[in-house]
């Protein structure tokens, strides 16, 4: 199939798309998520960028005997999935079972792309969970949330954006290929029900050289006219139970012998992002040459290992605790002759309306007096050192929050819960 032409109405953007599908034989179910990336021909009305789209859906079928229920289920959870894909992804279309959305970016990070999908899944099935916990009904809609799951597909490639009857559509050979994909064997094939099935094209962009060193299962698709697609698989049932074992390593106030404190004109996701990708440190970190970062598994987390070059010297920091975009725990090395290893959590907690972060640093008070005194000597570098470069961030974050508001269009409406599950007893 050719690829779509760039026109006056239509943008062309190559990118990495993610979607979800599921099918619990034919009553409530969750949807899809897509996500894409890349680079964008000139149109009349828009410069060369490059560009993310995601979809996510839920479902409540018409099975369910109490309608009203189905449906506040799937405003709920509709809410839930593309609230955790926002603000890195921009909603551009409800669609039945399905939730499209996009950013338009200039590079994947591959660890940001792999947090983002699983945050998602993971605060839909807490949100599942409060559903079936709030809920005393015996309809089939509430019976069967427990059968609920989240599926996505990732895919790279072209799409187009142009305007029909007002609206802004995706389309073009890739995102049939993703909605072909959305159809797939995955669970037959692999026992998985709740995955991410990214595709060869979406991991090379990635820049995942090793996905099965990763955790990933190799697994293929062919269909009619397209032919082959193969891809890479992330059991999500296995991430959800990661997170539910482990709690978040986090120093607390009463634990901290330092602290300080900032509010960011931006969401959570946003600063995180800011704060953990070592090329956007180097933009605002004061006296910094170079963060070199040593994964494991391909992606960015605990094992993780960086770098920090200042000059001739360098702090070592080693990730503990990896809860994006939540908290961030990390033991830290000083290149002063004896300064102990210190920890340090830094919490990213959002202002009631979602559009602030309060970004809060604890490092951990040490065991001995003697490293007790240490810390406290190094107390106004650490201050000025936060306060230096944090300052220096706080427009950038304001700037990019700003960029983004005005890269997309205005977004769908969600669809609107009566709040029935969100206490007990509804």
């Amino acid at each position: 199939m050719p690829k779509p032409v760039p026109s006056r109405s239509s943008e062309m953007l190559r990118q990495p798309n993610l979607w979800s599908d599921d099918h619990l034989g034919g009553y409530p179910r969750i949807g899809s998520v897509r996500r894409c990336r890349g680079s964008q021909c000139p149109t009349s009305r828009s410069p060369r960028v490059s560009s993310s789209p995601i979809s996510a859906g839920i479902r409540v079928t018409s099975r369910a005997s109490n309608s009203t229920h189905a449906q506040d289920i799937l405003a709920d959870l509709t809410d839930a999935v593309v609230g955790a894909l926002r603000p890195t992804f921009r909603l551009a279309k409800l669609e039945g079972d399905a939730a499209f959305a996009y950013v338009v970016t200039a590079v994947i990070d591959g660890s940001i792309l792999q947090d983002t999908i699983e945050h998602c899944y993971v605060a839909f099935r807490r949100r599942l969970r409060d559903i079936g916990q709030a809920s005393q009904c015996d309809c089939n809609a509430c019976t069967y949330i427990p059968r609920l799951d989240l599926k996505f597909v990732v895919h790279h490639g072209l799409i187009a954006r142009q305007r029909m009857a007002g609206r802004e559509e995706l389309v073009g050979r890739d995102v049939i290929v993703v909605h072909r994909l959305l159809k797939n064997d995955v669970q037959s094939a692999l026992g998985i029900g709740a995955y991410a099935l990214y595709t060869s094209d979406c991991v090379r962009i990635m820049g995942l050289a090793d996905p099965a060193g990763a955790g990933l299962i190799e697994h293929r698709e062919t269909y009619d006219v397209i032919g082959e697609v193969s891809g890479w698989v992330r059991d999500l049932e296995t991430v959800w139970r990661v997170a539910e074992a482990s709690a978040a390593l986090v120093v607390g106030a009463a634990d901290a012998a330092w602290t300080t404190s900032f509010t960011f004109e931006g969401p959570p996701a946003v600063v995180w992002e800011w704060i953990t990708s070592p090329a956007r440190r180097l933009q605002w970190q004061m006296g910094v040459n170079a963060v070199n970062e040593e994964v494991a598994g391909g992606r960015r987390g605990v094992g993780t290992t960086n770098h920090c070059i200042h000059g001739r010297d360098a702090i070592v920091e080693e990730i503990i605790a990896w809860h994006p975009p939540e908290v961030l725990t990390t033991r830290f090395q000083m290149p002063m002759p004896g300064v102990p290893k210190l920890t340090r959590s830094e919490v990213f907690e959002a202002t009631p309306d979602g559009a602030k972060t309060l970004f809060t640093v604890h490092v951990q008070r040490p065991a001995s007096a003697k490293d007790r005194v240490k810390l406290e000597e190094m107390g106004p570098f650490l201050f000025h050192a936060y306060a230096d470069g944090l300052a220096m961030l706080a427009p950038m974050i304001t700037a990019d929050v700003a960029s983004r508001a005005v890269s997309a269009g205005p977004e769908p409406e969600l669809p609107v819960s009566a709040g029935r599950n969100l206490t007990a007893g509804g």
